[in-house]
């Protein structure tokens, strides 16, 4: 949290906009020995803005997610990866990764919100070593500029709040 925040900025719709907006992302998850793992994951949000991945059992991250599903993610704002990488709003999501059963509902959801998303991802969805995923958020970080450095609840980054 800032000293002196910003009064006028909105941190909490800011971050969902990124969350909603954002189609790419830095997955850090927990290898073997428990070193961080980043690596570049596509993602989509579910109706409350959390987000879904579609991932594979060949992949390490898919490995070291459900070996242990502590996890976080890197959204960087569309539009703030030309010019000064760092002036552009970039959220940092904190969580679990949960697998979502294969013939649910809700993977059946997250599937029709992934693809809207990544429509070219309807050509591997439905091989047998792939499955979605969420990340239920424990926090955020958000980073949007000078004075514009907030941490978040779960409850400011809901998408689908009334």
């Amino acid at each position: 949290m800032t000293d002196r925040p910003d009064q006028s900025f909105d941190a909490a719709g800011t971050a969902r906009r990124i969350l909603t907006q954002t189609g790419t992302a830095a997955l850090a998850s927990l290898g073997d020995a428990g070193a961080p793992f980043a690596s570049f994951v596509t993602v989509a949000p579910d109706a409350a803005g959390c987000p879904l991945l579609l991932l594979s059992q060949l992949a390490v991250h898919t490995r070291n997610v459900e070996r242990d599903g502590r996890a976080s993610l890197l959204l960087v704002a569309p539009g703030g990866e030309g010019g000064d990488p760092l002036a552009g709003a970039r959220l940092t999501l904190e969580g679990h990764i949960v697998k979502l059963p294969k013939d649910s509902e809700e993977a059946a959801d997250a599937r029709a919100s992934f693809l809207a998303r990544h429509p070219e991802a309807e050509g591997y969805a439905g091989f047998s070593d792939f499955s979605f995923y969420r990340l239920d958020i424990s926090g955020g970080h958000l980073v949007a500029g000078f004075g514009r450095i907030v941490s978040l609840s779960p409850e400011d980054l809901r998408t689908d709040r009334a």
